[in-house]
């Protein structure tokens, strides 16, 4: 049993392949799955990090001298041309350039209020080493496959349908990978899913202003990027990088989100500006953004979160579900214009 499993891991080119492998071994001998699942395909390398497995092209028929095909030269390529995703009307990025601000949790609330007005919204974990979604979701599982382009079906919860790294590793594995297979991983999320029919998707960015953001805005085209930032200024200095690294690439920036923007205690109701008052609204001035709104810190959001429970379907009448669906609805303005249905306050 030894020696199998230390053959197939040194066949393996990566954590996702080498977990499969383990998965399909049961004392010596390999188990096939019977659902057609990530778990059953090939091992991964450089050009296929997540194992989708391949048909083989199609012979190219070419007359006689007529030689190799053209190739352009390297520098007259230029940058990536935009490939939208099938079926996918609309794309947003939801991204900060700080960590820790509640970027994922504004991201899946702000999912399922749009989804909530009548919309086909779907969710993308673009967050390779920390993913979320899983969590949040309530969602767990490996994807399967479909049976005739061998693309990853995402797993749905809440009437979102949703794709994310974490469901192809475990929650505590790391992914130890190179920037190469990071940006060929991010390719096929986005390009080797079966999304189906989506008036929206929404992709929950990683922090930072590095190689994902930039393949994801070179890759595919984006109706807009929203910004989360907390009132710290601490925070709004990366915010203000987010907002000029996408003002470079030319994706539309549909505004700034204000999440923390003051503390609730649940005992009292009494509230305080523990990270600052109003910095993200007047950041957002300054920038000549639109600010969408604020969410406030409130220990029910956190508890129902980490429940896999978010607020907007747990407690749909809720103050803090209105702050969500005021953005969302703001959003969907700016996305559907002929949608005039006012935003609604908190």
């Amino acid at each position: 049993m030894h020696s199998t499993i230390a053959f197939r891991n040194a066949m393996c080119a990566t954590p996702l392949s080498r977990l499969a492998c383990q998965r399909s071994t049961v004392a010596g001998v390999i188990s096939l799955p019977t659902k057609r699942c990530i778990s059953s395909t090939r091992s991964a390398f450089h050009e296929n990090p997540l194992g989708i497995p391949r048909k083989p092209p199609a012979p190219q028929v070419r007359g006689p001298g007529t030689g190799p095909a053209p190739t352009m030269p390297r520098m007259q390529r230029g940058l990536p041309q935009k490939m939208p995703i099938k079926g996918v009307k609309h794309i947003i990025a939801v991204a900060s350039g700080k960590g820790g601000v509640g970027k994922s949790t504004t991201s899946v609330n702000l999912a399922l209020a749009i989804a909530g007005m009548n919309k086909r919204v779907g969710l993308l974990d673009a967050d390779i080493f920390g993913p979320s979604i899983p969590r949040l979701m309530n969602l767990s599982g490996e994807p399967e496959l479909t049976g005739t382009e061998d693309r990853l079906v995402p797993l749905t919860n809440f009437g979102v349908k949703c794709m994310s790294m974490g469901f192809l590793v475990g929650e505590e594995a790391p992914v130890v990978w190179r920037g190469l297979m990071v940006m060929k991983a991010l390719q096929q999320l986005l390009h080797q899913v079966e999304w189906g029919d989506l008036d929206l998707l929404v992709i929950d960015m990683p922090p930072g202003t590095g190689d994902t953001q930039l393949t994801i805005s070179q890759q595919i085209p984006l109706s807009g990027v929203v910004i989360v930032s907390t009132p710290q200024d601490i925070a709004l200095i990366d915010a203000r990088k987010g907002v000029n690294m996408f003002k470079k690439v030319n994706v539309p920036i549909l505004g700034m989100v204000q999440n923390m923007s003051l503390h609730v205690c649940p005992k009292c109701s009494h509230e305080s500006h523990i990270f600052g008052d109003g910095g993200a609204e007047r950041t957002a001035k300054e920038m000549d953004l639109d600010f969408l709104g604020d969410v406030a810190l409130h220990s029910e959001i956190c508890q129902l979160s980490d429940k896999g429970q978010p607020v907007v379907v747990s407690r749909p009448d809720s103050k803090h579900t209105q702050y969500y669906k005021a953005i969302a609805s703001k959003v969907v303005t700016k996305l559907w214009p002929s949608d005039t249905r006012p935003p609604s306050s908190p």
